[in-house]
């Protein structure tokens, strides 16, 4: 009796869904469990075989169009099987033409000369990438250099570019790309695609190679960096060059268990006959049968079905067709949802969104077994909180200054990183908190590490958040699992190894070895296959891990050998240095003096607050400007903020001063409220005309003569006699900041002499216009008036 795959696809519920595209949305109907990944793989793989799916159902045409091209009687049945998910086209991977025959004594410079051309593709992307970086960070050092143009594009004189033309040069730059650079040409490289070479088939003798013969180590040093197939008889060779022309297909096994129930082996067999029959119709002597997703099938099956007794059910089905039973195609996995076998099983939620959980077949198997499924997911998962956490919990952080505000932020935030690192820094923290609370200025790479915890009370609290990301080393592990659970990747490796004797092709899976093996290592394990009967073995090195794997210290520079030199008549000469300044932020006290001056501007009320480090150096600004529009204010609270940040970093507040003063803009007028300033051109010329006069004595800024009632700031009014008066320190020192340190009695004697009135018209320092230039930057020096735009000198005639 035939299973009935085409009712059962007929009858299937497909939904319709949207698949977007890259120049369209693609309406399909698909069935239920599919996910849009799989359901795009499929649209794709139709494009490349150029099948026509312009109707309203693609998927299905898609089926039938591939049902009709393999000039099958059963092509209903055969589209059938691709709509239920149960089968998939596949590709078989190809090996590079020719045989090396390691007996013969031109094949080790075939390989050495194979070998090198693949190891300088894997090299080049690498070398061009520190090559591209080397060369932006010239253009950076002459970029960021403070000095005249000449002197930066110089490395004699400018010592951060020395450094990276040398960098650069090491790297492989040229000089001419490093003198294009410091001119400021910009060296963006596209990203090289990794290079892809199908592997190399050898051939050597059984005996040879288990004996550790030279040739061995001749395989060895070439399967490291060249992908090598190692065989030990010609129908091997022969068989494994003909399964890279063969057609192939990859069948689904945990969907066809699903679907077919207890007549699994039924409907297996006929699924295998009736593509086999398919794929062989046009006389291939070789057709390949890839059975996916064999690991979950093995592992779910309550009646514990083997590996080997599917082998033979595969060859009993195909007949006379001979069958390789193994198919590495990525693209035909997806096409059919499966992934790799790992703990980790991602999956597409109701909603369309990403989600992570344990692989269903483990599931089923730990739950078999008497295990704890919520324990195996905490353990592969994590609690995604610090509560309870060893070694980092809130007990620990409250004690480091963290309150309900940062610990509520940090619980928030655990849901949607993926390490301690990524909760631990801004913006989940703010930055005030941790300039004032825990006195880090920058974040470094942890901060935790900053805090004072230690690695292993990281370690321990990244686990409790976030799991460990495998099950290897669970204690809960049922007994009879353990060994699945700890390394998936040996069990799906067991598997394979009871496949191969029922396949006329070997497995030629690559065996990883360690990224650091070297070549006597390779050739042990290639001794070791060849003494345990293998058909054939490919090694390869596993990928190293990630990051830097050596801590690098920069070398001190060597002093160079002075070299003798006659003696010459000194000669004086300035010589101009490019200086590379220290860009570190100088941090403000906690507590901080300043003072805060009222004063209207055309009738605009302007508050200036400032706050001083302990020598009295001006370190920030506020500027408050209460009835103006909420634009405005917000523009001059953050400007504020951006001058208060360049002091910080020491600009100078002259430089700040000559920039701001005789800007022109409205408000601008009067100057009411303000000893020192009677006028401004703008709110920016009054606010650096206050600074300048009040923390770089620059009086030539003040356009005011002091008021005769308020006194010349020191208690000596206009008009009395010579006689001081004392002024209480009350005056000058606040009592909330003194905290009490300043006795009561305390005064301040004055200092300062009375003003004598001009006696010329022109008594105010008020900008005028210069004939010269027109600038209104013409001050009185003295008797006369200068421009302090142009220089000129005019003579003012009242």
């Amino acid at each position: 009796m035939r299973f009935p795959f085409a009712s059962l696809a007929a009858a299937m519920h497909r939904p319709v869904r949207e698949i977007e595209r890259a120049d369209r949305i693609v309406v399909v109907r698909a069935p239920e469990g599919w996910t849009d990944v799989q359901i795009e793989a499929w649209l794709d793989w139709a494009d490349a075989e150029k099948l026509a799916v312009e109707g309203d159902d693609p998927l299905a045409e898609m089926a039938e169009a591939f049902g009709r091209r393999l000039r099958s009687a059963d092509t209903d049945v055969l589209a059938a099987t691709l709509l239920l998910g149960l089968a998939s086209p596949a590709r078989t991977a190809g090996v590079a033409a020719g045989l090396h025959d390691l007996s013969d004594p031109g094949t080790a410079r075939q390989l050495e000369a194979e070998t090198a051309r693949r190891r300088t593709n894997r090299l080049a992307a690498g070398a061009v990438e520190a090559a591209s970086a080397a060369l932006e960070k010239v253009a950076d050092a002459v970029a960021r250099c403070e000095g005249p143009r000449a002197d930066c594009a110089d490395p004699l004189r400018n010592p951060a570019l020395a450094r990276a033309a040398l960098a650069a040069r090491r790297a492989g730059a040229s000089d001419a790309d490093i003198v294009r650079a410091i001119q400021g040409e910009r060296f963006d490289v596209a990203r090289l695609p990794a290079p892809s070479s199908p592997p190399r088939l050898a051939m050597a003798d059984r005996a040879m190679i288990a004996s550790g013969a030279p040739e061995a180590l001749m395989a060895a040093e070439a399967s490291l960096d060249g992908d090598l197939i190692l065989t030990f008889d010609p129908d091997t060779a022969e068989a494994l060059a003909q399964a890279g022309r063969s057609p192939a297909v990859m069948l689904c096994l945990p969907a066809l268990q699903q679907l077919a129930g207890t007549e699994f082996e039924a409907a297996f067999r006929q699924l295998v006959s009736l593509w086999t029959a398919a794929l062989a119709a046009d006389g291939p002597a070789l057709v390949a049968v890839g059975l996916g997703g064999l690991a979950d099938f093995v592992l779910a099956d309550s009646s514990q079905a083997r590996a080997g007794d599917l082998a033979n059910l595969v060859r009993s089905a195909a007949g006379e067709t001979a069958t390789a039973l193994f198919v590495d195609d990525a693209e035909a996995a997806l096409r059919l949802g499966l992934s790799r076998f790992s703990a980790v099983d991602v999956w597409q939620t109701s909603d369309g969104g990403v989600a992570r959980r344990l692989r269903p077949a483990m599931a089923v198997a730990i739950a078999r077994s008497g295990g704890d499924i919520d324990a195996a997911e905490r353990r592969l998962f994590g609690r995604r909180t610090l509560v309870n956490a060893p070694g980092v919990d809130h007990a620990a952080l409250r004690a480091k200054g963290f309150t309900d505000v940062e610990l509520e932020g940090l619980e928030q935030a655990l849901a949607e990183v993926d390490s301690l690192g990524d909760a631990f820094r801004p913006p989940v923290l703010d930055a005030g908190f941790l300039r004032d609370v825990l006195g880090v200025e920058e974040v470094a790479e942890a901060l935790l590490p900053q805090l004072g915890f230690a690695a292993d009370e990281i370690a321990r609290a990244e686990a409790w958040a976030f799991g460990h990301g495998h099950l290897a080393g669970w204690d809960a592990a049922p007994e009879d699992l353990a060994a699945v659970l700890a390394d998936p990747a040996a069990y799906e490796a067991s598997l394979r190894a009871e496949l191969e004797p029922g396949s006329a092709v070997p497995d030629v899976a690559p065996t990883l070895i360690d990224w650091r093996a070297s070549a006597p290592q390779a050739a042990r394990l290639l001794a070791d296959a060849a003494r345990d009967g293998r058909r054939a073995i490919r090694l390869m090195r596993a990928a190293p891990p990630a990051g830097p794997l050596l801590d690098l210290v920069e070398p001190e520079p060597a002093a160079r050998p002075r070299r003798w030199e006659p003696e010459t008549r000194a000669v004086e000469r300035v010589v101009e240095k490019v200086v590379e300044r220290d860009r570190t932020r100088r941090k403000l006290p906690d507590r901080r003096k300043g003072y805060i001056q009222k004063a209207a501007v055309g009738g605009h009320k302007v508050y200036i607050h400032t706050g001083e480090y302990d020598d009295g150096e001006l370190g920030e600004i506020f500027i408050d400007m209460h009835k103006e529009g909420a634009a405005f204010r917000s523009l001059m609270n953050n400007f504020a903020i951006a001058i208060s940040i360049g002091l910080q970093y020491g600009v100078p507040l002259d430089e700040f001063v000559d920039a701001f003063i005789f800007t022109r803009f409205e408000p601008a007028g009067s100057v009411t409220g303000n000893d020192s300033i009677k006028s401004a051109t703008s709110i920016l010329d009054y606010i650096f005309r206050e600074l300048g006069v009040s923390y770089l004595d620059r009086h030539e800024l003040a356009n005011a003569e002091p008021d005769p009632l308020s006194g010349n700031g020191l208690g000596t009014l206009e008009g009395e006699g010579d006689a001081p008066e004392a002024v209480p320190a009350a005056r000058f020192i606040s009592k909330g900041f003194a905290r009490g340190a300043a006795p009561d009695n305390l005064v301040v004697l004055p200092f300062g002499q009375r003003r004598e009135a001009p006696a010329t018209s022109h008594a105010t320092t008020e900008a005028v216009a210069c004939p010269a230039c027109g600038d209104f930057s013409l001050q009185q020096r003295g008797a006369g008036w200068a421009c302090d735009t142009c220089g000129a000198a005019p003579s003012m005639q009242g």
